[in-house]
């Protein structure tokens, strides 16, 4: 999500596997026959209590993990929002921190590789020039 060229970054109250806290941007899973699109706009309301618009799907990330000893893949869908109006200070019991950072520093220091480049596709596609 976006805000001239900012993004709303998120700290989570669930660590990584090391234990360490983590820098990323919202996401979670569809609830019932929710469409992708649409959990991602809930996502983004509870995590950082912030109203946005749609403006098109940045991508996927996949990524394997090991969880009671079995591999998992999991891929993530991320979007591109425009901030419409809102408060970080309005996120839910599941976040610890939301902030928005310059663009650059969040396409740098994401925890996660793949968040990271979802920044960087974010800030080549809302430059001003575009």
């Amino acid at each position: 999500m976006v805000r001239g060229q900012e993004v709303a970054v998120v700290v989570p109250v669930k660590r990584s596997a090391a234990g360490e806290r983590v820098l990323g941007l919202p996401k979670g899973h569809p609830k019932g026959d929710e469409t992708p699109e649409a959990a991602a706009f809930r996502e983004v309301r509870e995590e950082t209590g912030l109203e946005v618009d749609l403006v098109e799907k940045l991508g996927d990330t996949r990524y394997s993990f090991e969880r009671a000893g079995r591999r998992r893949d999991k891929r993530v869908t991320f979007y591109l929002f425009k901030y419409r109006s809102g408060d970080l200070r309005d996120h839910d019991h599941e976040i610890e921190d939301a902030r928005w950072i310059p663009g650059e520093q969040a396409a740098r220091t994401l925890t996660y590789e793949g968040e990271r480049e979802m920044v960087a596709r974010a800030l080549s596609r809302s430059a001003p020039d575009r």
